[in-house]
């Protein structure tokens, strides 16, 4: 299976301003994602998730080591992923002067399609998401559940190949949460997009991945698991005792 993500032996250290040391954030990282594969990466805060996340959408350089995606630096070939990466943030970012079928726009903007056809797939998306209604609807009238949709449809607007998630439903209710964790799957799914989903929480992990990747601090792996359709509930209660189990140790270690 082709892999779209790549770590091998990445390190990232940054000068801490308090001491004039060094601050390690990742140390020797190593993993891949497979093309149509959704891992979710979990860990608590401040062991390097997010430093994992700007090193993949080529915010930040490596330290030592390669980063590639699709077989590209996402660093130095930063101009290469427009249109190829679709971000999720926690906070929805949509622009409050722009109306939900604008802010989909966006991106498409960015990329230059032609006016009608950009607005076409815009609206597609809102109607995929459930948001025909309010397509001219600005962010201020707007639950956080349905900005969020709007912000899930400005990432699939452009068809990007990669899906990036950084914790997008943690400030929602637990059944908005849910619905769409469901819906972010079955359409990820159905796109056969690669994604890189970001939590804090166990059972969003075991709800969304095909695979799970646990980190300790600074960022290294401390446990993998992998899921299928057929994974009973027996099965991920005793990989969730055991994801508590290691973030627990990694407490007593520290």
């Amino acid at each position: 299976m082709t892999n779209v993500i790549e770590f091998t032996n990445v390190k990232k250290i940054f000068p801490s301003q308090n001491d004039g040391g060094n601050f390690v954030a990742v140390d020797d990282l190593t993993f891949n994602v497979a093309k149509g594969e959704i891992v979710a990466v979990l860990g608590k805060t401040g062991c390097g998730k997010s430093t994992m996340f700007n090193l993949l959408s080529g915010l930040i350089a490596p330290t030592s080591g390669t980063v590639r995606t699709s077989g590209h630096d996402p660093f130095t070939d930063f101009e290469y992923f427009r249109g190829r990466i679709g971000i999720v943030f926690q906070n929805d970012r949509l622009m409050p002067w722009r109306t939900a079928l604008d802010n989909v726009l966006l991106g498409l903007e960015i990329l230059d399609r032609p006016r009608q056809e950009s607005v076409d797939i815009a609206k597609r998306w809102l109607a995929r998401l459930g948001l025909s209604a309010h397509e001219n609807d600005y962010p201020h009238a707007l639950s956080g559940g349905m900005r969020q949709r709007v912000s899930l449809a400005r990432a699939f607007a452009v068809e990007p190949e990669i899906l990036l998630c950084d914790e997008p439903f943690s400030a929602l209710d637990e059944m908005t949460a849910r619905d769409l964790r469901q819906e972010f799957v079955r359409i990820t799914r159905q796109n056969h997009n690669t994604a890189l989903f970001i939590t804090h929480s166990i059972n969003e992990a075991l709800e969304i991945g095909d695979r799970i990747v646990v980190f300790h601090r600074p960022a290294k792996i401390a446990l993998e698991a992998r899921l299928t359709r057929d994974t009973s509930e027996q099965e991920k209660a005793v990989l969730r005792d055991k994801i508590i189990e290691v973030l627990a140790g990694e407490k007593r270690m520290a």
